[in-house]
C-alpha cells in the first residue's frame, strides 16, 4: 500500500511539472504566431519558425536516451523545463527596433531552444511514468492513458492561454507570466528518478522493424503538416477574417 501511495505521489509529481510545461508550449505557439504575424511576418516565415521547432525536438529526442543513461530522467526532465523557460525569456527580450534579419534569426533561435525543451521534456516524463512504482502492465496503460490524454487537452487549453495573455497581457508580460509558472512546477520533480538502462550503440535509438522505423520516419511530416495548417493557417485565416485574440 505504501509503495502504492508513492507510485501516485510520484506519477503526480511528474504529471504536474510535465502539464505546466504543455500548458506554457500551447500558450507560446498562439502568442509567437498572433505577435509576430502583426509585426508583419508573412505566413510562410511563421510556418518556418514551427518546422524548426519540430526540427529541433527530432535531434533532442535521439540525444534524450544519452542524457537519461548518463544523468538521469530527474536532470534530463530539469534541463527540458529549464531550456523553456530560457527560451520564454530569450524571446521577451526581442526588441521592435531590430533588424527584421536580425529578428527572424533570434525568433527561430529561440523556437529551437523550445523545441528541444519539449522533446527532452516529454520523452523524460514518459519514461519516468514507467518506473514510478507501476505494480502491472494493466496499470502501467492506465497510467500512460491518462497521462497522454490530459497533455493533450492542457496544450489545447495552453491555445485558449495565450489568446487571453496576448489580449490581457501582451506579448512580452505574458511569456514572463508562462516562465514564472515553469519554474514553480520544477519544485514538485520527485528525488528519486533514476537513471535508465545504458545503451551501447547508435542502432538501439532504431527499431529492428523497418516498418515501424518509416512509421516514425511519416509522423515527423505529419506534426509538421498539424502546425502549419492547424496552428498557422487556420488561426492567420480567423484573425484575418476578424475574429479577435479572446
Amino acid at each position: 500500500m505504501h509503495d502504492e501511495h508513492a507510485g501516485w505521489r510520484h506519477y503526480l509529481k511528474v504529471g504536474a511539472c510535465y502539464w505546466g510545461f504543455t500548458l506554457s508550449d500551447g500558450a507560446l505557439r498562439l502568442l509567437v504566431l498572433f505577435h509576430f504575424f502583426q509585426l508583419g511576418y508573412t505566413p510562410f516565415q511563421l510556418a518556418f519558425l514551427f518546422v524548426f521547432y519540430e526540427l529541433a525536438g527530432i535531434f533532442a529526442t535521439l540525444a534524450g536516451g544519452w542524457l537519461a543513461t548518463r544523468y538521469g530522467l530527474r536532470t534530463m526532465l530539469a534541463a527540458g523545463v529549464s531550456l523553456q523557460i530560457i527560451g520564454l525569456l530569450s524571446l521577451s527580450f526581442l526588441q521592435p527596433h531590430w533588424m527584421p534579419a536580425v529578428s527572424f534569426i533570434w525568433v527561430v533561435l529561440t523556437q529551437g531552444i523550445s523545441g528541444i525543451a519539449k522533446d527532452l521534456t516529454k520523452t523524460a516524463s514518459k519514461a519516468a511514468i514507467k518506473i514510478v512504482g507501476v505494480r502491472s502492465n494493466d496499470q502501467l496503460f492506465h497510467w500512460v492513458a491518462w497521462f497522454t490524454g490530459s497533455k493533450n487537452a492542457i496544450k489545447g487549453v495552453g491555445f485558449f492561454v495565450g489568446s487571453l495573455g496576448m489580449a490581457v497581457a501582451g506579448f512580452s508580460l505574458s511569456l514572463w507570466i508562462l516562465a514564472g509558472v515553469l519554474l514553480a512546477s520544477l519544485a514538485t520533480l520527485p528525488a528519486g528518478l533514476g537513471q535508465r538502462p545504458a545503451s551501447t550503440s547508435i542502432s538501439e535509438f532504431f527499431s529492428k522493424s523497418s516498418a515501424v522505423n518509416l512509421l516514425a520516419a511519416a509522423r515527423v511530416f505529419l506534426f509538421w503538416a498539424r502546425d502549419i495548417w492547424f496552428v498557422v493557417g487556420i488561426s492567420i485565416y480567423l484573425y484575418q477574417s476578424g475574429w479577435h485574440f479572446w
